[in-house]
């Protein structure tokens, strides 16, 4: 299984309205991405100065599947969203057993 995280940092203008509705976008892939075998989406509560606002946990078969799924017309829509509103991310890929 392969594992894709992303944290979020989002820029102060809008902010919660934009956590609110990249959360709604996000969970929406879920069924509608076809190689997405699950999405978890985490928004964060910490106070911590490190924190960042927003996760999303994504399980995919194969590399070729989490590929499938970062150039999907649906997934597409979330990105160009988030690029507007997001300050940066960071991100993890990684493979199970």
């Amino acid at each position: 299984m392969i594992v894709h995280i992303v944290l979020f940092s989002f820029k102060e203008d809008d902010k919660i309205s934009n956590i609110q509705k990249a959360k709604e976008m996000l969970s929406a892939l879920q069924g509608n991405v076809p190689s997405l075998k699950h999405i978890e989406v985490g928004e964060n509560f910490s106070t911590e100065n490190r924190a960042m606002d927003l996760s999303i946990i994504t399980h995919f078969d194969t590399k070729e599947d989490l590929q499938e799924y970062a150039v999907h017309p649906e997934h597409m829509k979330v990105v160009e969203f988030i690029k507007q509103v997001v300050e940066y991310s960071k991100v993890v890929d990684y493979e199970t057993l």
